[in-house]
């Protein structure tokens, strides 16, 4: 049922970018503290764990996107500049989706309360990720320490 639902409000939301934006565009983040541990987030609206991001408004630069999207989905401030990792064409999404994914290191200001899009975000060591970490998760983490090549698709 949750597959179902995630996809029906992905293609919804899809949808309405499709009227409102010709190309969809998105930031996402590795976001590591200063322990080198990672930051997850539980959407309510999709299965799994993935990293922390979102779209790009019209108007919006990619770094302040990525600036929003993390105090949004974590209260979470960049230390230093980000670092551009990659570019991907996410086309399980759609046949115009693409995502700008960032490296920082963050500093979280308070913790996340669950909200109506977040229900469960924190922090967590690489060889300790909770159970439903997403498949395209995993494989950026994997991507980022070099273990497997970088893909253009998400």
């Amino acid at each position: 049922m949750r597959n179902w639902r995630a996809r029906l409000v992905t293609r919804v939301l899809h949808v309405w970018f499709a009227i409102s934006r010709g190309m969809t565009l998105g930031v996402r983040a590795a976001a590591f503290d200063e322990a080198g541990r990672v930051f997850l987030v539980r959407h309510t609206y999709v299965p799994g764990w993935h990293m922390p991001g979102g779209g790009v408004e019209r108007g919006e630069t990619l770094h302040d996107a990525l600036i929003k999207e993390l105090r949004e989905e974590g209260n979470l401030e960049i230390a230093g500049q980000p670092e551009l990792f990659a570019m991907y064409f996410n086309s399980r999404t759609s046949r115009r989706d693409h995502v700008a994914f960032y490296r920082c290191t963050v500093s979280q200001t308070a913790p996340k309360l669950a909200d109506r899009e977040i229900v469960e975000s924190g922090f967590f060591a690489l060889d300790a990720l909770p159970d439903g970490v997403t498949a395209a998760t995993r494989r950026r983490l994997a991507e980022l320490a070099g273990q497997v090549e970088v893909s253009h698709l998400w």
